[in-house]
């Protein structure tokens, strides 16, 4: 039997404990999600080196899963536009059962493997694309069916699995184990290795984008000002980042569309923004390295 399906041995009476032992239970057994992380970082840290260069060709990141992995790994890739302006086209998720699955299960739909192999065709993944493959089981048809045909297309293959020995990590070119052994609720992997698979894909994505000078210092200075809010967050990271005044910030975040970057830039080095822009591209969209400081 699988670890995430083997009954826990712990809280053998749940259903009996008062609601703050509950959830006392729930909470605590969550932390066991990120030890398994923590013990995955160093095959994390591979992944990301590995993305990089695909990254730098105009490769995509593809996501495959099914249910709550599936539905995980479509969050990831909706996120990476507002917070790294990440090209929408360039981050694509793909859940057993298509799109209606976000919102209705549609439980049979992971037993195709041959539905795997065709959603990945039909988004033509290519040897520059990543694609992440999830699955808690290690083992679901449809993501199996996936990752042979992102491997046929040359594409860096990465698996995710809650299990360890799961076929999605022994056939993927790169895979994560992220061993979180049985759940306090037997069999229900949307708790701790659902909590898991966020955390790894967070971590793996956010490492990249960083890598791929989305992030300067810890600020994260190539958001899209997409809402009232957002823009008073682009504000408020100009103002850290240049130590200039509130105003100064707006005018020059306006002058550039609110890209933070560009007015980074712009503030520090006295320049306009159309200067700043060529600078930044000319320094492969690091700010450090636009700044001379690298």
């Amino acid at each position: 039997m699988l670890n995430t399906e083997t009954p826990s041995a712990s809280h053998t009476d749940l259903d009996l404990y008062d609601t703050g032992d509950l959830v006392n239970a729930l909470v605590e057994d969550q932390l066991q999600a990120v030890q398994a992380v923590r013990a995955a970082s160093p095959t994390l840290a591979r992944a990301v080196d590995a993305a990089v260069p695909r990254m730098h060709r105009g490769g995509r990141l593809v996501y495959v899963g099914a249910g709550t992995s599936g539905r995980l790994g479509v969050l990831d890739s909706v996120e990476l536009y507002p917070t790294f302006s990440w090209p929408r086209e360039r981050a694509v998720g793909l859940i057993a059962g298509g799109a209606d699955a976000m919102f209705v299960a549609a439980e049979g739909a992971e037993d195709d493997s041959a539905q795997g192999a065709r959603d990945v065709q039909a988004v033509n993944v290519g040897s520059n694309d990543v694609v992440l493959l999830i699955a808690a089981s290690g083992a679901t048809p449809y993501v199996l069916g996936a990752m042979d045909a992102a491997k046929a297309a040359g594409a860096l293959t990465i698996g995710l699995a809650n299990n360890p020995g799961a076929p999605v990590t022994t056939l993927a070119d790169i895979g994560i184990t992220l061993d979180t052994g049985s759940e306090v609720i037997s069999g229900s992997t949307r708790l701790k290795a659902g909590s898991a698979q966020k955390m790894a894909l967070n971590t793996f994505s956010s490492a990249l984008m960083v890598r791929l000078h989305k992030v300067h210092g810890n600020l994260m200075v190539d958001l899209k000002a997409t809402n009232a809010k957002l823009v008073r967050r682009a504000v408020a990271l100009t103002m850290r980042a240049t130590g200039c005044d509130e105003p100064t910030a707006r005018a020059t975040l306006q002058a550039c569309d609110h890209h933070v970057k560009v007015a980074l830039v712009a503030i520090r080095l006295g320049c306009g923004v159309a200067t700043a822009r060529a600078k930044l591209d000319a320094a492969g969209d690091s700010v450090r390295k636009a700044l001379g400081a690298v």
